[in-house]
């Protein structure tokens, strides 16, 4: 065959292509599984950080497994279904009616011997979603600790909801008004929600990013509110 014709050039561009395009394939798929171990240790990660826990990366796993005792599915009733909390895909779940989403519930039991539960949230922030974990004592109503993460916001500002200083905000504010259920509130700096809620200051500069978080824990929480009623009582 004539190398300098069009016709190698084509094959061999085509062959080229196939062996590339058969090693790339092989070498995704051969990863896949480290890709979603280090995917589930960055999730346990999280969960931990909203019960103030912060063990070194090879610690992760084990510290989870000790501190979570228990991880289950409620629906909206408050009804515990069949499932493993930790596959639930809370943004898939987060797009569906409350009525009909699958509630993850992780029971901890921490080294005072206290039980907190962590439930996750979803949402959207200016740039990208934003998502993170609420714990709360076993009164169902009172946080005992808050973790958020973002896929893009602006460094400097809507990032900060990823900082202890946004957070640890969240520590010891209520759900629960007397029997009224009221997710925390995010609001700007110096002013207060309207209703009777407990509040904390949103992220200077990080307005919609604010909002977004306010808006995720009243989407997010509110469905868990007859299952936290069974906690309280």
């Amino acid at each position: 065959m004539n190398k300098q014709g069009n016709t190698y050039t084509i094959i061999y561009i085509v062959v080229l292509v196939l062996v590339v395009g058969a090693a790339l394939a092989a070498t995704s798929i051969s990863l896949r599984p480290r890709q979603q171990a280090n995917a589930d240790a960055d999730k346990m990660r999280q969960i931990l950080a909203s019960v103030l826990i912060t063990p070194a990366p090879a610690e992760v796993i084990p510290t989870f497994e000790a501190t979570v005792s228990r991880r289950f599915i409620v629906d909206a009733e408050g009804a515990e279904v069949a499932g493993d909390a930790f596959a639930v895909n809370v943004a898939e779940q987060s797009k569906l009616p409350s009525a009909e989403r699958l509630l993850p519930v992780y029971e901890c039991r921490l080294a005072d011997g206290s039980v907190k539960y962590v439930l996750p949230v979803y949402g959207a922030g200016l740039w990208g979603p934003i998502w993170g974990y609420v714990a709360l004592d076993a009164d169902g109503s009172t946080i005992y600790g808050a973790y958020f993460a973002h896929q893009g916001e602006t460094p400097g500002l809507g990032a900060e909801i990823e900082k202890p200083a946004f957070s640890s905000q969240f520590e010891g504010k209520q759900l629960f008004k007397g029997a009224h259920f009221l997710p925390v509130a995010v609001v700007k700096a110096g002013r207060k929600p309207a209703g009777d809620e407990d509040y904390v200051d949103g992220v200077s500069g990080g307005t919609i990013t604010s909002k977004g978080v306010g808006a995720m824990l009243s989407d997010c929480l509110a469905p868990y509110e007859a299952y936290l009623s069974t906690l309280r009582k």
